[in-house]
């Protein structure tokens, strides 16, 4: 038992506070002089942790920004950082008190993402699993010619918070699974791009690409389309095929046939079927094999090279034809653009910095084209792109006068011109010009029949007069063989 007369007195206890008091006073100048900063901060935490509870929850944070630039010189971009966005925005609670709202002007839909400290719950594999997004702005001091100026760099980032323990199963397996995620999303919001280049900013510059076509609206053979589609679906699946087999992951078609036939109806169709970029490249405006390696280093995966009348878009020097020799004191060229140079691009060395790229090449004229380019790893499928055939006329039929084309009987005039079309007559582009003049299916069938019968008309004239001409070259010839003997 504790009785007053054993407690010190006020007066007792308020003169050895003050004496504690200055002592500490005393020696925490002394503290600072003679012990380093970094050694007080390690022991004042080594301190802490005895203490205090030692927490068992990571957190892993996820910045929008990576060090280093990428291909067009900007800040690189964290994908992972990409794809937490995307992943989390399809996990928005209903109870979000605030939200950010964002819509791209080629875009009609409007996203939703995190504010600023707001906070989603996920659960794998029956782990908890906490996602919190935080923004703000630091200032800096950056030297700019010879002078230093401030400036307020924007920085976000995601917090993924869990238990310690379920560290390796978050890192090796649930981030993998919230990039799988998140590329299925984005392939489902992608807006699909046309890019062409500008010798004036000498960077790509990108449109939104609105092109109708698909291979449901394309006029060509079930059998050709079916072989289009099963090749390209068999190359998007194939990506762990063409690492294991030592291969870049592209593939070439070349399109070919008379104009008018669709072929860049079909690279349109091919763009939508795949929903990748089209990368329009016009080689009058390549000013050299390092050029052209620049470019393509600046394409996108998961996007269509597309090089149209490669026959005469540009004459393309092989290393066979002997170097143009320019007059002393003349200005020195520009280094041309060389067949070898576009070679080594779609199927050399270079060809490998990219993943999931299709490179398309089209040509009215096929013979013209050199033979090295038609290898198989440069242009894989040749695909013919011929005169219009009676199943694409029904697919032209169904398209613009909403005729149904699952048989051959649902028009009285089906049958003529069934009979009429075969054979190298009109082209698509022709018969769908035919099938516009008239809203009414009748009028527009006839004037289309008209049209055929003028047509097949005109070449059976001309092959009469083909047959004359031969006949009668043959005449002159034995007579010419008579007189001799």
């Amino acid at each position: 038992m504790v009785f007053s007369k054993d407690l010190p007195s006020p007066a007792t206890m308020f003169s050895t506070y003050a004496s504690l008091a200055g002592y500490i006073m005393m020696v925490k100048p002394m503290i600072h002089t003679i012990i380093p900063q970094p050694v007080q901060n390690f022991v004042f935490s080594y301190i802490k942790s005895l203490v205090g509870s030692r927490s068992s929850t990571l957190t892993l944070v996820i910045n929008d920004m990576i060090n280093g630039y990428d291909k067009n010189g900007m800040p690189r971009k964290n994908e992972l950082f990409l794809a937490a966005q995307a992943y989390l925005s399809s996990k928005i609670s209903p109870d979000a008190s605030k939200l950010r709202v964002t819509r791209d002007r080629n875009n009609k839909n409007v996203n939703l993402y995190l504010s600023q400290g707001e906070v989603v719950s996920d659960v794998y594999k029956g782990i908890e699993l906490k996602w919190r997004y935080l923004a703000g702005r630091n200032k800096t001091t950056t030297v700019v010619d010879g002078g230093q100026e401030d400036m307020v760099v924007n920085w976000q980032c995601f917090e993924l918070s869990f238990d310690k323990k379920h560290r390796d199963l978050v890192v090796n397996s649930y981030v993998p699974y919230v990039e799988r995620k998140a590329k299925v999303i984005k392939e489902e919001r992608r807006i699909i791009k046309m890019h062409s280049y500008s010798s004036s900013t000498y960077m790509w510059q990108s449109v939104k690409f609105e092109h109708p076509s698909t291979f449901d609206t394309m006029a060509m053979t079930p059998k050709l389309k079916r072989s289009v589609m099963e090749d390209l679906d068999r190359f998007i699946k194939r990506k762990d095929y063409y690492k294991r087999v030592g291969k870049a992951w592209k593939r070439g078609y070349l399109l070919y046939g008379p104009p008018g036939t669709g072929k860049s109806s079909l690279v349109a169709a091919m763009a939508n079927y795949l929903k990748f970029d089209i990368y329009d490249l016009q080689l009058a405006s390549v000013q050299g094999d390092a050029h052209l390696r620049n470019l393509l280093l600046a394409t996108n995966n998961s996007s269509i090279l597309l090089v149209e009348d490669i026959d005469c878009s540009v004459d393309l020097p092989t290393r066979l034809q002997p170097a143009t020799m320019m007059p002393y004191g003349a200005p020195q060229a520009a280094t041309p653009l060389t067949l070898s140079g576009l070679l080594n691009c779609i199927d050399g060395l270079w060809s490998s910095c990219g993943d999931e790229r299709i490179v398309i090449f089209t040509t009215n004229n096929k013979e013209k084209l050199d033979p090295a380019l038609l290898r198989p790893g440069r242009m894989d499928m040749h695909i013919y792109m011929g005169h219009c055939s009676f199943e694409g006329f029904k697919t032209l039929s169904s398209n613009y006068l909403g005729l149904p084309n699952d048989n051959d009987d649902h028009h009285r005039l089906y049958p003529d011109i069934k009979r009429l079309i075969d054979g190298q007559v009109l082209t698509p582009a022709q018969v769908a010009e035919e099938l516009m003049k008239n809203e009414d299916a009748e009028m527009a069938l006839e004037g289309l029949v008209k049209v055929l019968k003028r047509k097949r008309s005109e070449s059976e004239k001309c092959d009469d007069e083909s047959k004359k001409m031969k006949m009668l070259e043959e005449g002159e010839k034995r007579i010419s063989n008579t007189e001799e003997t």
